[in-house]
């Protein structure tokens, strides 16, 4: 398979060296710092596809290259799936990822469900082309941090089959269960049937 150069289009380093640990040597993955461009792209959107679309679009009508965006959301089922796409911003629009969590326990902690999942949803515009793929991660919220690896919610989201957070875990462990690591491996999939 030939390399395939694609623009990844955030400012996250952690997705982006979560995507990178996934795709390995089958894309050469650009971030748009990489790529030059230092434009961050609003989500407005009330769903994770419409955000997905709406980032991928903005970087391919400025560079007119493949590109692909995700948004991310964890869906807590007792607070109807809330945060959902309002994850990164859930205490408010400073992304203060410790407010985000300290809410989201005292709003789950009269609620016996803690059932919960991460979502994910990759935009990919290849040759002009709009395709979405999904993955998703089960699992339960647990209300005691724990862990200090990962990001965002990861110290209180224990997946379906493993006994301890995504922040327990090496990059390694957590991608056996992650929904980045669901989406992107439908997405490498895919460009593996272009080339």
């Amino acid at each position: 398979m030939t390399r395939i150069e694609i623009i990844f289009a955030t400012n996250n380093s952690n997705k982006v060296k979560e995507i990178k640990s996934v795709v390995g040597e089958q894309l050469n993955v650009i971030s748009l710092q990489e790529a030059g461009i230092n434009q961050d792209i609003p989500e407005p959107h009330d769903s994770l596809e419409a955000n997905a679309s709406e980032k991928s679009a903005v970087i391919h009508a400025i560079t007119g290259k493949n590109c692909f965006s995700e948004d991310t959301g964890l869906e807590v089922f007792a607070l109807n799936k809330a945060p959902g796409v309002k994850s990164a911003r859930y205490a408010g629009d400073h992304r203060d990822f410790q407010a985000n969590i300290d809410l989201l326990l005292k709003n789950l902690a009269a609620e016996t469900n803690k059932i919960a999942q991460f979502r994910t949803i990759i935009s990919l515009i290849w040759q002009g082309n709009e395709y979405l793929f999904e993955g998703i991660c089960k699992g339960i919220i647990t209300m005691e941090q724990k862990g200090s690896e990962g990001f965002g919610y990861d110290s209180i989201f224990i997946p379906e089959g493993a006994n301890k957070t995504f922040a327990e875990m090496s990059m390694e462990e957590k991608n056996k269960y992650s929904h980045r690591k669901k989406a992107t491996t439908q997405l490498i999939d895919f460009l593996k049937k272009q080339i």
